[in-house]
């Protein structure tokens, strides 16, 4: 089927799922309120994979069928790849601003990884490494709309998930002759709502211990597979805008977030990846270059996230004429190093590429995890940027139905500025407000300091991976073992 269309995909959500949001259960998420704006979004993306002026810069030919599908979906063999695969991305990025992280190219991405790592998952039973294979292929050639879920639920996080008193974590329950049977929650899975597969993979480091392996799975489904229920966090969608402009990135870019009930759920042989096996979910991503791919996604996200907001702080500078301030061109300095440090952080990932045991190549890890650690605190200061730019002008902004009602003439007297009559300075000021202060803000502050994961402990894996840091303290060593002989100290004058 290769590359589907916006109408499509909106078509495919309506197939039943279990999706609660606010004591009740959704009947249909491309209508729903709370929902339909991100699905639309959704559709509208996959429609640009058919524009004839993207259609060569977003699909490639199947290797299996020759049908044009999504070319986040390539498993890279070059550099080259790589820098397409970034191209095609960078469209979705550019539109949404880069504030729909979990568009679909991120499980693109994902699973294309693993596909490539099939060996690994077919180490202790091949036909597990066949399965990820036949799946991938099964989502490139139907282009499906996927997300994930690796977390367990935070009960008592002093303990080991099979040593907690609240057994509420997903676990194999049995195995019957058609698949094994899951039961309990994981939590969060991004983009539930308006996906068609969700896969299920481990998260942290699973201890070895005697009831360990039922919590040591992987495999994929169907969203609306019986017995399994999204529950959704209240939406951040502002149901009473006024105006489309009052709310430009909430009312189409809430990916919405849920926790995932297992309710004995079988899960067919043919769709699981891994089973019972403790060693192969520690170490999972690092060995199959899993992060190191999602890592080039979410880079190009953050650049494209990083350009939005210095033009939101150029265009609030202009607006009211701030930007021939020192200290203004000061903080709009500091978006500009984040903007080129993200930027130079993609080119040295793709230029110094590895090559994989899987006969792929991936981004160079370490650019990467300058971004998976840093872009959080660079994305929280744009934020704060923004913030100090719009100052009370944020704090006030009416909405743009302002403009059509009883108030119209004294709003546009009174709400314009120097540089820009009252609607432009109104709609900047609602989406300086939407990116920097509003719910939405906020979530996409959250999101972007957790979706890789603890913070605390990505900076300890970074410090023991690092490379040649016995080399780094030998270069000191060196200079305080050579220092003698290098500077010679003047002799002490007499009765010095």
């Amino acid at each position: 089927m290769g590359i589907r269309s916006g109408a499509q995909y909106l078509e495919s959500l309506k197939d039943g799922r279990d999706i609660r949001i606010d004591g009740e259960r959704v009947r249909d998420v491309t209508t729903d309120p709370r929902f339909a704006g991100a699905a639309r979004t959704v559709a509208q993306l996959l429609d640009m994979q058919h524009r004839p002026d993207l259609h060569e810069r977003m699909t490639y030919a199947s290797p299996s069928s020759g049908e044009r599908v999504g070319l986040s979906f390539i498993e890279p063999r070059s550099r080259e790849d790589l820098a397409a695969r970034r191209g095609a991305i960078a469209v979705w990025m550019n539109e949404t601003q880069g504030m729909f992280g979990r568009s679909p190219d991120f499980m693109n991405c994902f699973i294309s990884a693993f596909a490539s790592a099939a060996p690994e998952f077919g180490k202790r039973d091949p036909r597990f490494g066949q399965n990820m294979r036949r799946f991938y292929e099964f989502c490139r050639e139907g282009d499906a709309v996927m997300t994930h879920v690796l977390i367990n639920p935070q009960v008592d996080r002093s303990k080991p998930v099979d040593h907690q008193e609240k057994d509420l974590a997903a676990k194999i329950v049995r195995e019957t002759d058609r698949g094994i049977v899951i039961r309990g929650a994981r939590m969060v899975s991004t983009l539930a709502a308006f996906a068609n597969e969700i896969v299920v993979m481990p998260s942290s480091y699973i201890a070895n211990t005697p009831g360990a392996s039922d919590y040591a799975f992987g495999f994929s489904i169907p969203a609306a597979t019986p017995g399994m229920s999204f529950i959704s966090r209240p939406s951040i969608v502002p149901t009473g805008a006024g105006a489309v402009h009052d709310y430009p990135l909430s009312l189409r870019l809430d990916e919405g977030d849920a926790m995932v009930i297992f309710d004995d759920v079988l899960v067919p042989w043919e769709r699981v990846f891994i089973h019972r096996d403790v060693d192969m979910c520690n170490g999972l991503y690092p060995r199959t270059f899993l992060s190191a791919h999602t890592g080039h996604q979410a880079a190009v996200k953050a650049l494209a996230k990083s350009e939005f907001m210095l033009g939101l702080a150029l265009a609030l500078a202009r607006s009211t004429k701030i930007d021939g301030y020192m200290h203004v061109q000061g903080m709009l300095a500091e978006i500009m190093v984040s903007v080129q440090t993200v930027k130079a952080c993609i080119e040295a990932a793709e230029q110094n590429c590895v090559t994989t045991p899987f006969g792929t190549v991936a981004p160079d890890p370490m650019p990467m995890w300058v971004i998976r650690l840093g872009f959080p605190r660079m994305f929280h200061r744009m934020q704060e940027i923004v913030q100090l730019m719009g100052a009370s002008g944020l704090v006030g902004a009416p909405s743009l139905a302002e403009f059509s009602g009883d108030a119209a003439e004294m709003a546009r007297e009174y709400l314009q500025s120097v540089n820009s009559n009252a609607e432009q300075r109104s709609q900047l000021c609602r989406l300086a407000y939407d990116a920097s202060v509003s719910s939405f803000a906020g979530r996409q502050q959250l999101y972007e300091r957790y979706y890789t994961g603890d913070p605390v402990r990505l900076s300890g894996l970074l410090c023991s991976l690092y490379p040649d840091k016995e080399g780094l303290t030998g270069r000191i060593d060196q200079l305080l073992d050579e220092l003698p002989q290098k500077v010679a100290l003047p002799a002490s004058a007499p009765g010095g």
